[in-house]
């Protein structure tokens, strides 16, 4: 089967340097991958290039094997969704406004949302659990109400493939459980492909079925949780010491930091 996103040989950068160099990457439709890696690997590079905001300069990078810069922007966001690690809008929107926004790609110029578009995110509140939301506005919510309307607003594009880059930082241990599940549960059962970058590696094990490491902007390991996040791997890329066992509840592997001072 081909795969719904592939990465091929790409090298990007912001200025002279390259900050991804040769990664290559395959995306099967209904994945839930996490990016993970230190600090400056290239995570956030790799995601703005996978939704066009950054082109490369060498490689390719394919969507159902169309290329995606010969792809119509709005074709694309109809597929594609990226949920940046920034979530300010920059102006204090009502909540079903912004969610609204999310249906920009399915109109025509100056077209005006309709009643299918509204019901649409309606759906996208309802599975987010932020239909009571919907009035308020933005700029009043919490952290955790704030990336859900923001995750809504992704849904709304009715999106095959959805790019999230951290959507649990700065989010409490309750707030992260609650988004995680949500993106658990639509993974599931509507089937929508994930590519996530986190920095908790125990949140990747528990969420993801595939991780890929990124090292100095290329791929140190990719694969299964259990061939990824061992602790020689861990050890090597992030300069740590760790233990790595199994969790007790779901046998995945947990990652546990062994302080360097006693």
């Amino acid at each position: 089967m081909k795969p719904l996103l592939k990465i091929e040989n790409l090298s990007a950068g912001y200025y002279s340097g390259d900050i991804i160099k040769g990664v290559s990457l395959d995306v099967a439709a209904g994945d839930f991958i996490g990016i993970i890696g230190p600090n400056g690997s290239g995570k956030t590079t790799l995601l703005r290039l996978c939704s066009k905001i950054l082109h490369p300069r060498k490689g390719r990078i394919y969507f159902s094997e169309k290329d995606i810069l010969t792809m119509d922007l709005k074709e694309f966001c109809r597929k594609v969704a990226f949920v940046s690690q920034d979530i300010a809008t920059g102006f204090s929107f009502s909540v079903m406004e912004l969610v609204l926004m999310g249906r920009i790609p399915h109109l025509k110029r100056l077209q005006f949302e309709t009643r299918k578009d509204i019901a649409i995110c309606e759906k996208a509140l309802a599975l987010t659990d932020a239909s009571a939301l919907k009035e308020k506005m933005i700029d009043e919510l919490s952290a955790g109400e704030r990336q859900r309307a923001i995750i809504a607003r992704a849904l709304a594009q009715e999106p095959v493939l959805l790019l999230l880059d951290e959507p649990t930082a700065h989010l409490d241990i309750g707030h992260q459980i609650q988004v995680m599940d949500l993106l658990k549960k639509l993974n599931r059962q509507n089937n929508l492909t994930i590519v996530m970058v986190l920095h908790d590696l125990n949140l990747a094990s528990a969420y993801c079925n595939r991780i890929c490491l990124l090292d100095n902007g290329a791929i140190f390991k990719e694969g299964t949780l259990q061939e990824v996040l061992t602790y020689k791997n861990i050890e090597a890329v992030y300069k740590t010491v760790v233990l790595v066992n199994a969790n007790p509840v779901t046998a995945k592997p947990n990652v546990i930091l062994v302080p360097g001072e006693k």
